[in-house]
């Protein structure tokens, strides 16, 4: 089979992935094996490329996110897929992954994907959609909270938690460069705040009364994050992704604020069966709202497999909206 790797372990970054013949996996116990006809493009993609996983043997197969047709299962099967359904799937980044005609997965980890959702449109709401889905319905609580700060809204992250802050009847408050404000229009955010241009912390302040805002979801790291803790209100909660801020001089407990992390791709290294099965879960509540067009997977350009790294690039550049997906 044809699959995009990392041949040696020397071999780092975009320009070092490899269009190769590869043997197709075999299966075991629980696994089941997939003929993918979309994988989603990440910025967990590219980083990988960059850095390695110290897990990997080479050649190295990448990608997190595909979804397809069964086409063998494993002797344990209790979920009884079948040979021929439509499924997706969020990959171990420490295996193996989806940039290949076909992979594996461990079945407890795989969904099946509605009829009326295309494979583009499944492959594409898992990373981003899981972390998004994770970070608002994991580990924030929204009861009696109004609203709601998401960085980078038209970043794939960011424009799911959009829209699933404004279907739990959130105000949402979302930052984004100029040219990217129409696309979290779109999305359903009330205030658009231009960071190039704008003082987001007065922006903020004018819009809460100066209350500060309930939640945030910080998708960007850096600075921001520490910040984000001056936009807090009391009883507030922060997510974050890449980094935490140094609270060192600052009273959490002072307005009974809490700082939550978040990383979904440790969820395989974990062995925590239960949280291997919510991964599943978490997909299919995202796939059903999916298909209730509740939540649009935001899949914004539909490559050939074999451009995957120039994809890469323009993700790594930041030259992108929503989601790239290519198809094989």
């Amino acid at each position: 089979m044809k699959a995009l790797t990392i041949k040696e372990n020397t071999d780092f970054g975009i320009e070092n992935i490899q269009l190769i013949e590869m043997p197709t996996p075999k299966i075991i116990d629980n696994e089941i094996l997939v003929k993918l006809h979309a994988v989603a493009l990440n910025p967990v993609d590219y980083k990988l490329a960059e850095k390695h996983n110290s897990k990997w043997s080479y050649p190295h197969i990448l990608g997190l996110d595909g979804a397809g047709e069964v086409i063998a299962v494993g002797e344990n099967n209790p979920k009884q897929f079948k040979v021929g359904e439509r499924v997706f799937f969020h990959n171990d980044l420490s295996k193996n992954g989806t940039f290949a005609e076909i992979a594996k997965a461990k079945s407890n980890v795989v969904t099946r994907i509605p009829d009326s959702v295309s494979y583009e449109s499944a492959a594409a709401i898992l990373c981003s959609g899981l972390t998004a889905y994770q970070a608002m319905y994991r580990k924030l609580s929204l009861s009696g909270k109004k609203t709601v700060l998401i960085h980078a809204g038209a970043g794939g992250v960011g424009g799911i938690d959009i829209q699933l802050a404004k279907n739990s009847g959130l105000t949402v408050i979302t930052t984004v460069s100029k040219s990217k404000i129409p696309f979290a229009k779109k999305l359903g955010a009330d205030f658009i705040i231009d960071y190039h241009n704008e003082d987001v912390d007065q922006v903020i302040n004018k819009i809460t009364k100066n209350l500060g805002v309930d939640l945030i979801i910080n998708t960007v790291g850096g600075q921001t994050v520490q910040d984000d803790l001056n936009r807090l209100a009391y009883n507030g909660g922060i997510v974050t992704i890449l980094n935490t801020p140094d609270i060192t001089n600052y009273d959490l407990h002072a307005k009974g604020q809490s700082v939550l992390t978040l990383n979904l791709g440790g969820v395989h290294q974990s062995k925590n069966e239960a949280q291997l099965n919510d991964l599943a879960k978490m997909s299919d509540d995202l796939i059903q709202l999916v298909a209730k067009k509740i939540v649009d997977p935001m899949v914004n350009e539909i490559i050939n497999f074999e451009d995957i790294p120039v994809g890469l690039e323009k993700i790594k550049q930041h030259k992108t909206m929503g989601k790239i997906v290519a198809k094989i």
